[in-house]
């Protein structure tokens, strides 16, 4: 906790307590280090986070002074962490921000001014917005005490409308000055909040409040510890007691009871009504420890509210449970009965439908069966038949048994067990199966029983936005519900991530309950487990002759546009390029098979891939990849070789779309080799050779270190091992790995490698992989003779 402070007071300390928001923690001090005011500091308290929010902050203040850092070493709880950023703060002002929220634009300016204008007050209140995943932000309820205030400059325990406000410490300022004199600190538990904001009003001399939202409270799907549901949340009880000591220490704020006294009931009653906070077996004695509080300090003459309020009120008053739920029932709506009924309905129905699956579903799961599936079920393929194949070898005692739509049964290797998608099989090992495993959602008929285990593999690298992003472009939504989509998110147990860009955008865009396994990709294990012998031999399946330049280009599907249309006239460029170059082209896999490309290959001027079994293949035997924004390159980078962004839409994709950092910035780490935007460009690169530099050779390596970190060959053991026999794992160290070796002479002597690795996220083919390199299948002369330096091919 050690830093080295500038001499000059700022004018905010704003105090940021961190804990397992690395999903959020960037778009939080992003907002922050991005105001126009900038007399600031952050004093950001990582306590003691298990993921990556500590090297996050380590970074940012990398870059930034105004940023400290300060690592706990062990978990103290958010009261703690507050209490040690105010230890540390020196600004004029105590500004208390969670790290998953943010402060909207121009938000200290705001708040600067309107200091000035009160003179300094002990407290300024200013109004929030409450965000949502879809994308929704839904006014404050009490805005308009904010607004009815004006300029006035009050003592707050004069004002007692003004307890009606969200009692928490992030919409309002504090004078450090008054918050240190005052003895106020944060406790133990949940709801420290309520007790220093009402001991701050009860104590402050002056108040001002600003008309202004200044902060977006994001509301949490999962994760949040205020929607956990637990016996932490009878510390609220506690909290509200030392409300009261202070109060009865203090008869001069007499007057407050009153308004304090019903805040308390609300919030008690608040609590009870929500499942996420107070579970089913402690509801009773949640009530009766809330009637306890009522009666020992209802004031004299309290008036009970009236309506529906005022009988729970009365039912805390006497200590009746069946009161308090009779008032409940009576608030059961017809419109609540409607939505019940609609419920049942659906359900009746769904199970009318699948009786076969739901009856299937009371049997025991098997504890030795695993479905795997990839691609919506187009066929084995990606991450999951990497999982599959390491499964044979570490858990052959787990039977694998894959879901295949009807067209794709022929492609199947043979002596792979597989069931045919909707078949009366399929929902026998979907109900069954202990471990389900698929690197896109499984369908929305499939319900998770407890004790299954989903394991979500992804199929690539964010570039785009994914998840809940999405609903901002208009054309990568359509046709979407998000609400089901997160439903479906739900069911995961593990999200499979190949990178910290990765573990951080699926934690934010999926907000739901998994475990993030930052492994590495198991598709790329082939990368650094192959040999130059092993890419002789794709070069020779795919017949590149020898001493020719293979280039895989690879583009990715354009949400604006219907249909397959090149970014290049391919003819024009083969031309160009002429026989020394050998233009192997993939398209996306949402597209059909393109009769153009075909007539291309039967000129001869370039090999269409498209359906290609194995594009870990083909980027095993390609000297350079040509893409524009397809994940493919980040797996690619595995092997060290050129990459070429061809990019002659990038702003379209952009708006189209959306990404998650600047591509084409030319910053290491951002951009991994030359840039092009035309045809033109192109040809002239690669013909001057300029497309392999020193200056790309460094920005590869770059980016090879931000996005492979954690990928070395075993991610597929790491993911066998943690989720199908439940072992320990330590993650991947990270660091530089061997770059893939050139292509070899092939004798007779030495056989082909045989296996299956399947297709890429964005260029997967219905097919199975039929040539493939299988993890730990080595030559018989060895690896290491194999795996030594060597020119690139």
């Amino acid at each position: 906790m050690v830093w080295n402070s500038a001499s000059s007071k700022p004018r905010f300390s704003i105090v940021i307590p961190v804990y397992k928001v690395q999903g959020y923690l960037r778009e939080c001090l992003d907002s922050v280090l991005g105001q126009g005011f900038t007399d600031f500091e952050v004093i950001a308290v990582n306590d003691c986070s298990p993921d990556a929010c500590g090297a996050i902050l380590d970074e940012y203040a990398a870059r930034d002074s105004r940023v400290m850092p300060v690592h706990l070493e062990r978990n103290g709880g958010i009261g703690n962490a507050r209490n040690v950023g105010v230890k540390l703060a020196r600004g004029d002002y105590l500004l208390f921000l969670d790290s998953d929220d943010t402060l909207t634009a121009h938000a200290l300016h705001s708040m600067q001014q309107r200091l000035v204008e009160s003179r300094d007050p002990d407290l300024l209140f200013f109004d929030h917005v409450r965000t949502y995943w879809w994308d929704m932000a839904q006014p404050s309820a009490t805005s308009h005490l904010l607004e009815q205030t004006g300029d006035e400059i009050f003592r707050p325990a004069e004002r007692p409308d003004l307890f009606h406000l969200f009692a928490v410490v992030w919409n309002r300022l504090f004078r450090r000055e008054f918050f240190i004199s005052s003895d106020l600190t944060f406790t133990d538990g949940l709801y420290e909040d309520a007790l220093v904001v009402y001991l701050a009003m009860l104590t402050a001399d002056t108040g001002a409040c600003l008309d202004r939202v200044c902060v977006e409270y994001r509301q949490r799907r999962q994760g949040n510890s205020m929607k956990t549901p637990g016996r932490e949340h009878f510390t609220i009880f506690q909290q509200y007691q030392r409300l009261f000591d202070f109060l009865d220490a203090h008869r001069e704020l007499d007057a407050l009871r009153p308004v304090l006294f019903q805040r308390m009931a609300s919030h008690f009653l608040f609590t009870l009504a929500r499942t996420s906070r107070v579970v089913p077996a402690d509801r009773r004695e949640f009530f009766s420890r809330a009637s306890a509080m009522y009666k020992a300090h209802v004031p004299a003459g309290f008036r009970v509210p009236s309506g529906l309020l005022g009988a729970k009120f009365r039912a805390l008053h006497l200590g009746s449970y069946t009161a308090f739920r009779c008032a409940k029932t009576v608030n059961f709506t017809r419109v609540s009965a409607r939505k019940a009924i609609r419920k049942n309905r659906r359900a009746v129905a769904r199970r009318l439908q699948a009786a076969h699956y739901w009856i299937q579903r009371q049997l025991p799961i098997d504890e030795q069966l695993a479905v795997y599936s990839a691609y919506w079920s187009r066929g084995p393929a990606c991450n999951p038949l990497a999982v599959y194949r390491a499964a044979q070898e570490l858990a052959p005692e787990v039977h694998g048994v894959w879901v295949v739509r009807p067209d794709a049964v022929g492609d199947v290797p043979e002596g792979m067990d597989h069931v045919v998608l909707g078949s009366r099989r399929y929902w026998r090992v979907m109900a069954r199966a202990k471990f389900c495993v698929n690197n896109v959602n499984f369908p929305d008929s499939v319900a998770k029983r407890p004790g299954q285990i989903h394991l979500m593999t992804h199929h690539g690298t964010p570039l785009k936005r994914m998840g809940v992003d999405q609903q901002r472009f208009p054309a990568a939504a359509k046709g979407m519900s998000f609400r089901r989509l997160l439903q479906r998110a739900d069911r995961w147990d593990y999200s499979l991530s190949s990178n910290q860009l990765s573990t951080e955008h699926w934690e934010r865009v999926y907000p739901c309950g998994f475990t993030s396994l930052d492994y590495g990709y198991p598709r790329n294990d082939v990368y650094y487990t192959s040999t130059a012998h092993d890419v002789a031999r794709a070069r020779e399946r795919l017949g590149i002759a020898p001493g020719r330049t293979a280039l895989l280009y690879a583009p990715t599907l354009r949400d604006y546009q219907a249909g397959y249309a090149p970014a290049m006239d391919l003819a024009n460029v083969a031309r160009a390029l002429g026989p020394d170059f050998l233009l192997m082209v993939r398209t996306h896999y949402s597209y059909a098979q393109d009769p153009r490309l075909a007539e291309l290959q039967q000129q001869g001027l370039l090999l269409d891939v498209s359906r290609h079994p194995s594009v870990e293949e083909l980027c095993l035997a390609a000297d350079a990849l040509i893409t524009d924004y397809s994940s493919i390159q980040f797996d690619f980078a595995c092997l060290d070789r050129p990459i070429i962004i061809y990019a002659a839409d990038w702003e379209t994709y952009v708006r189209s779309r959306g990404v998650t950092f600047d591509l084409l910035s030319g910053k290491e780490g951002d951009t991994p080799g030359a840039v092009v935007t035309t045809e033109e460009e192109l040809v002239a690169l690669l013909r001057d050779g300029d497309w392999d530099t020193e200056q790309t050779t460094a920005l590869r390596a770059a980016f090879r270190r931000r996005f492979c970190a954690y990928d070395d060959g075993h991610a597929s053991e790491r993911v066998v091992r943690r989720v199908l026999l439940g072992q320990e794992i330590t993650p991947p160290a990270g660091g530089a790995r061997l770059p893939m070796p050139a292509p070899q002479p092939v004798t007779a002597a030495r056989p082909a490698v045989t296996g299956a690795a399947g297709p890429h996220r964005e260029h997967t083919s219905p097919r199975p992989a039929a040539a493939g390199l299988h993890r730990g299948e080595t030559s018989p002369h060895g690896e290491d003779a194999d795996r030594r330096m060597v020119p690139q091919p």
